[in-house]
């Protein structure tokens, strides 16, 4: 494998680790509907504020999410909505592991 392949594999990996959490999964999901102020995400995910704003600077950092500043209030969209394809793709990949395994099962 060449350098430059193997380098685009790690930038890719290192976005799916990034989407790779369930509160951030879920912050990814609740962006699906438009741009969010902080407070929501918070209320939407249940989890703390602090911890919310750790996951969303690493949506951030991977270049998933964007932000901008509305007053006091920091609001989040999505930079890359083609995310939610992949998203969906993986529920996609779920559902037919479930059928895969409910066939297996009912033989037994």
């Amino acid at each position: 494998m060449k350098d430059k392949d193997l380098r685009l594999y790690e930038m890719k990996a290192e976005i799916i680790q990034a989407v790779g959490h369930p509160i951030r999964l879920a912050i990814i999901d609740y962006l699906s509907d438009g741009e969010q102020c902080v407070c929501d995400i918070t209320d939407h995910v249940g989890a703390e504020r602090s911890n919310v704003s750790r996951h969303l600077a690493v949506l951030l950092k991977s270049g998933v999410v964007e932000c901008r500043k509305d007053g006091l209030k920091v609001i989040y969209s999505l930079r890359t909505p083609c995310i939610l394809k992949f998203l969906s793709c993986v529920t996609d990949v779920l559902r037919e592991h479930c059928q895969e395994t409910k066939a297996v099962l009912q033989r037994l």
